[in-house]
Parts: C-alpha cells; structure tokens; sequence
C-alpha cells in the first residue's frame, strides 16, 4: 500500500465517521466511540485515531453550523443598520439552533474539547456582544438588555419550539414568531413627553 492510498482511507474513514455521527445526533442518540465504530462498519481503533472523545466528535459535527454562524455574525458587523444587522443574527442564529441538533449540545458543553470549537464559540459571542452594543447605542434596543440576556432568551425560543413540535417548517415559523415577539419586547420605544 502506497502513502496516498492510506490518506485516502483515512479521509474517507473520517467522513463515515462524521456522517454516522450526524445521523446519531439528528435522531437524538448519545454519541459513543463504540457504537460509532459499529455502525460505521470501522474498528474502534480506527474511530479513536480520528476523535479521542466523543466531544470531539460531536463537535466536528458541529463545526460547519458553527462556520457558517461565524460568517454569517461577520456579515451581520458589516450592515449600517444596528437593528437589522442585530435582527438578522439573532433570526440566523436562531434556525441553526432549531435545525441543527448538534448546536445545543455544544453550545451547552461547559468546556470544548476542540481549539476551533473555542475559537468559533468566542467569535459568536464577540459578534452578538458588539451588534447589541451597536444597537445599544443607536437607541434601538433596550438600554437594559445585556448580552448575557441574549443567550438564555434564545435558548429560552429554542427550547420552546422544540416542545411545540411540528414539521420543521411548523418549528421555524412558530420559532420566527416567537422571536418577532421577543425583539418587539426589546426594541427601545421613544420616551413619552
């Protein structure tokens, strides 16, 4: 066997194992490096190599929602309009939440096992913490409203959409609904004379 032929392997073996891990976490399964192994038709061994723990798997998992969150808080920095630049990452950030399972599991994690895990997490807090102070500043949300506030409440949205059940498309409506209620209660309004 040649190098090349082992890098091969080991990419695709580390695509099945991704691509397991996605399923098991779509249907709500508890990632274990064994049961991964199984079901990817792989040695422990093999699974091991690739990921020392299943944290790491799951948030590799993870990664490509947590990207495209990153890129999208970048975008968000770039609008002129605190209010909508704000809006619209909570609004994206929000749909990850609701479809993408792995999210919650690692935003939940009190440690990462991954450095980009971290790097991405702190560039998500970064970008909500400076959109709210932007609007804070424009005098278009709340002057009391933290960025701590931000996360329970988004969670809080999740969360209960996620008990409301439905369709996806029922979750994402029910959960745009939900949050046109939450940034209405946030939104500054003109002091009365």
């Amino acid at each position: 066997m040649t190098t090349t032929q082992l890098r091969k392997d080991a990419a695709r073996n580390w695509d099945r194992i991704v691509a397991i891990a996605r399923v098991l976490v779509d249907q709500g399964v508890t990632l274990q490096l064994n049961d991964v192994a199984r079901r990817a038709g792989l040695g422990v061994g093999t699974v091991y190599r690739h990921f020392a723990t299943p944290e790491a798997l799951l948030e590799t998992v993870a990664t490509p929602c947590l990207e495209a969150l990153a890129a999208h808080g970048e975008q968000a920095l770039a609008d002129t309009d605190p209010w909508r630049a704000l809006e619209g990452f909570l609004t994206r950030t929000l749909d990850a939440q609701i479809t993408d399972a792995s999210l919650a599991l690692v935003t939940a994690a009190p440690t990462d096992a991954l450095p980009r895990t971290t790097e991405l997490r702190q560039s998500l807090t970064t970008t909500g913490t400076e959109l709210l102070n932007r609007a804070r500043e424009a005098a278009v949300v709340r002057p009391d409203l933290s960025a701590a506030d931000l996360v329970p409440l988004m969670c809080g949205i999740a969360h209960a959409v996620t008990v409301h059940g439905g369709t996806p498309a029922d979750r994402i409506n029910t959960a745009h609904r939900y949050l046109a209620v939450l940034l209405g209660g946030l939104r500054a309004t003109p002091s009365s004379p």
